[in-house]
């Protein structure tokens, strides 16, 4: 995970950090990336990252909110954004059940991604989080950001796999 800007220290008055993230994969499975906008008033961070070897776009858009969620340093309330709905109706609409199922789909399968779906439960534990879904490639500006450090992560990744 790179830390692109550090914002100021967190102060007791910022209750609610939005998030913004997204995944990348290049080609879909390969190689992949994800990125995320934290913002508490005034303050910022982005946070991106990725792998080299093969993964899925999905597992990307799943990683971001983690990596995201992961970097609070204390509980909030979190107003977070993705594109993905996949992301957003997995953690809002399906979770329940399968956690209920012993993490199997209502067809008794496994849980595609279930690793980075426990993680994600995990990482929301500690705070209010309120997903929205927001569309890709529409001119969010909060949205286009967080593709952009997607990209950046896959790419530094790949970079870093041949040195």
């Amino acid at each position: 995970m790179e830390s692109v800007s550090e914002p100021a220290e967190q102060s007791e008055a910022s209750e609610v950090v939005v998030i913004h993230t997204d995944g990348a994969c290049v080609p879909n499975p390969g190689p992949g990336g994800w990125g995320a906008v934290l913002r508490a008033g005034s303050r910022e961070l982005e946070l991106c990252g990725g792998e080299a070897g093969t993964t899925t776009n999905n597992r990307m858009e799943l990683t971001a909110p983690i990596k995201a969620l992961e970097a609070l340093t204390r509980p909030v309330t979190v107003e977070l954004y993705t594109d993905s709905t996949y992301v957003r109706s997995g953690i809002t609409s399906w979770m329940h059940s399968w956690k209920r199922n012993g993490w199997r789909t209502s067809a008794k399968q496994p849980v595609k991604n279930v690793d980075l779906w426990q993680e994600l439960d995990a990482a929301c534990q500690r705070h209010e989080v309120h997903w929205h879904w927001v569309k890709g490639h529409a001119g969010d500006e909060y949205n286009e950001r967080a593709d952009r450090l997607a990209a950046r992560g896959l790419t530094e990744a790949v970079e870093a796999a041949r040195d």
